[in-house]
């Protein structure tokens, strides 16, 4: 598996992790809409496992795999908006939907309903439920997330690549009390939800009969919980200087 001069055989660790790069794709693939073609996820996801490698040091041993997977789906979301996937409008759309959740939020002291966003946003809530429903597949952490205007090193360069352990690393800055704290502070409903979906790994219709209403209703909540938890993020972690 190693070379002379102590290096990781590329093509070892390439071969090793193509079912992992597949996995995920196919994951991410049956959260998106039908156009997204999952032989392109795996395509971009082959390119990250190669970034990782080549970024990787030997000696961080046995979490190699904890860093591909970050570097993986992120590849594979730069794939995603670089073909557009979600047109501009709804991202623009989704960080209106931020901003008035934060600024809703120092205001009343607590998270805002849907109704309150809705006229902060100065449209009829069934616009802005259907601004929740285009807004779909909307990810709490993107990979141009961590990246400065300037170009620097990305958060994933400084916390993972110059640690021993990266997912350690990850964990002990303030990102995972964060999350936490943000998620804990959700309204109740959207609260379960997000434990339906990311802890029992339910999908949108088994979460929907737990709950009492549609699929439809249910990606509607899921974005607007997504939602809310970027805007705490962006104003508890984002926005401070490393």
């Amino acid at each position: 598996m190693y070379t002379v001069k102590g290096k990781a055989d590329k093509n070892h660790l390439l071969a090793q992790h193509q079912p992992l790069v597949k996995r995920l794709a196919h994951q991410m693939k049956a959260k998106l809409p039908p156009s997204v073609e999952v032989d392109d996820l795996i395509q971009a996801g082959m390119m990250g496992l190669l970034d990782a490698i080549n970024r990787y040091e030997d000696n961080h041993g046995a979490q190699f795999e904890t860093y591909a997977v970050l570097r993986i789906r992120g590849a594979m979301v730069d794939e995603l908006r670089a073909n557009d996937w979600m047109p501009r409008s709804t991202r623009q759309n989704m960080k209106k939907v931020e901003s008035a959740m934060t600024a809703l939020q120092q205001r009343l002291g607590r998270a805002p309903t849907e109704l309150e966003v809705a006229k902060s946003l100065d449209i009829p809530l069934e616009d802005y439920q259907e601004m929740l429903f285009e807004g779909g597949g909307h990810q709490l952490v993107y990979y141009e997330d961590f990246h400065d205007d300037d170009g620097n090193d990305s958060f994933l360069d400084r916390y993972a690549v110059d640690e021993a352990d990266p997912l350690r690393a990850l964990l002990d800055t303030d990102f995972r009390s964060a999350v936490i704290e943000a998620i804990d502070g959700l309204p109740p409903r959207e609260k379960i939800l997000m434990g339906l979906y990311y802890e029992e790994e339910l999908n949108l219709k088994e979460i929907g009969a737990v709950l009492g209403v549609s699929e439809s209703r249910v990606s509607q909540l899921h974005t607007q919980a997504v939602a809310r938890l970027r805007a705490s993020l962006r104003e508890r972690l984002w926005t401070s200087p490393a």
